[in-house]
């Protein structure tokens, strides 16, 4: 699918050490209503080593409780490993680590 296969690369685009979210990839795509596709296309990611949706969060920097891969602890545990910190509630902090879509 395109719209998939878009969002792979804009998810690739995001450095490590930063984080976007599903309605920020939306809105780089045209598609400013679509941030729930871009989580289901990230849900279905078929290369989860190249493709690095754990950078993924949503609007109030939250990490995602179903995250694919093993689910929010394993997400955060990936984040802090490029230097990505989250509270003990599972929230990053976007005015510190959200990528400004360059």
């Amino acid at each position: 699918m395109k719209f998939f296969e878009e969002v792979y690369e804009v998810v690739k685009a995001i450095p490590e050490g930063k984080v976007a979210t599903y309605g920020q990839i939306a809105r780089l795509l045209n598609a400013p209503r679509s941030s729930r596709a871009v989580g289901y296309a990230l849900h279905v990611n078929p290369t989860p080593v190249v493709i690095p949706c754990h950078r993924v969060v949503n609007r109030f920097g939250e990490l995602a409780p179903a995250f694919a891969f093993g689910g929010r602890e394993v997400q955060a545990e990936l984040l802090a490993k490029e230097g990505v910190e989250c509270d003990e509630n599972f929230v990053v902090d976007l005015s510190k680590y959200q990528w400004d879509g360059e």
